[in-house]
């Protein structure tokens, strides 16, 4: 017979570990977290958000390069100007990721506890 624990669903898959780590690594900063609140309202120019954040250019970049290589954000180019935007697909396996860890939790909750 196997073990309760072995009945339990674990959100995050071996296939899945690397691109998961990037995402949570690319939302534990406070201003990338800021970029990500500005584009939920839309797609931004980088210069626009380099105003709306205060913050330079410099500084900006490497947060949006971090965005969009853990694949948070999507950018296209228009003459000279960057734009950029959240990547709905990103942010629905993000989502999935969590009602994942939501469940899990649920059914560990429901559990009868094996220790006194």
């Amino acid at each position: 017979m196997a073990s309760p624990a072995a009945k339990i669903h674990s959100p995050l898959r071996a296939e899945t570990v690397g691109q998961t780590a990037r995402w949570f690594h690319a939302l534990g900063d406070e201003t990338r977290l800021r970029v990500i609140d500005r584009l939920s309202e839309g797609e931004q120019c980088v210069c626009d958000l380099t105003d709306l954040l205060e913050t330079g250019q410099s500084r900006l970049s490497f947060h949006l390069k971090i965005l969009k290589d853990a694949g948070i954000l999507k950018d296209r180019r228009e003459g000279r100007w960057v734009y950029y935007s959240l990547n709905p697909e990103a942010v629905e396996k993000l989502e999935r990721f969590v009602g994942d860890l939501k469940t899990c939790c649920q059914s560990l909750a429901r559990r009868p506890r094996c220790c006194p």
